[in-house]
This record gives structure tokens, C-alpha cells and sequence, in this order.
């Protein structure tokens, strides 16, 4: 959901509570209002509480997670897919890393928060 969205619903709750109820319409308004930022927030710190605790950059499989990116994915719904937080590989278009125990690596670009692009790495077979 959008930022305006979601601020356009709250002021359509805040106004319909006013006409309906007047200030008890309002405060229950502002009571579903504040409870879903609570809800929202409490997803967000689940979500880096759980990327935290695993080693960075170090994904189960990196094609999989290479399959389910999508463009304009947020980095709030990439890191629960990797379950870590990426390897930072650059700042100037930020790029991110995750790596699985074959040395398959995905390069994730995002801007904004946003992906924009992202590259599977294959490691080279030497001994061919």
C-alpha cells in the first residue's frame, strides 16, 4: 500500500468518524489509526530482527532467491525472502550482495529502497 493511500484513508476515518460520532468518532479514528502504525512497525522490526541474527550476505539458495525478485520490490520484502541482510558492495547505486554455499552470488541495485536491477553471478568451473 502507498503512503498516500494510507494517509487518505486515515483522514476518510477521521472525517466520517467526525460526522458520524463527532469527537468519539475521532478518537476512535485515531485509536485504529495508531494501532496500524503499531501493527506496521511491529512488521518491519520482525522482519530486521530476523535478517539480524543471520550471517550477512549468506542466502540458502541464490537462485531461488534470484526467481523471486521482482522490479520495485522493496527492501522490506526482499530481506524476509533472504532471511539476512546483504553484503554492501557499493554506496554510489546501492548495491547489495547475498551469496549461497556454492558460490552462486545475486548483485541486487536498489534506489530508493526500491530494486531496480539485480545480476546471478555463476562461480567459473576451473578444473574444465
Amino acid at each position: 500500500m502507498s503512503a498516500w493511500f494510507g494517509l487518505g484513508l486515515a483522514l476518510f476515518a477521521f472525517a466520517s468518524g467526525y460526522a458520524t460520532y463527532g469527537w468519539r468518532g475521532v478518537l476512535l479514528a485515531a485509536s485504529i489509526t495508531a494501532f496500524w502504525l503499531l501493527l506496521q512497525a511491529s512488521r518491519l522490526l520482525r522482519v530486521v530482527r530476523v535478517a539480524a541474527a543471520a550471517p550477512v550476505g549468506l542466502v540458502a539458495s541464490a537462485v531461488m532467491l534470484n526467481a523471486k525478485l521482482q522490479v520495485g520490490m522493496k527492501l522490506s520484502v526482499v530481506l524476509p525472502l533472504t532471511r539476512c541482510l546483504g553484503k554492501k558492495i557499493s554506496a554510489a547505486p546501492e548495491i547489495y550482495e547475498w551469496t549461497d554455499g556454492g558460490g552462486i552470488r545475486v548483485e541486487v541495485e536498489l534506489q530508493g529502497g526500491k530494486v531496480t536491477r539485480w545480476t546471478l553471478h555463476r562461480p567459473t568451473d576451473s578444473a574444465s
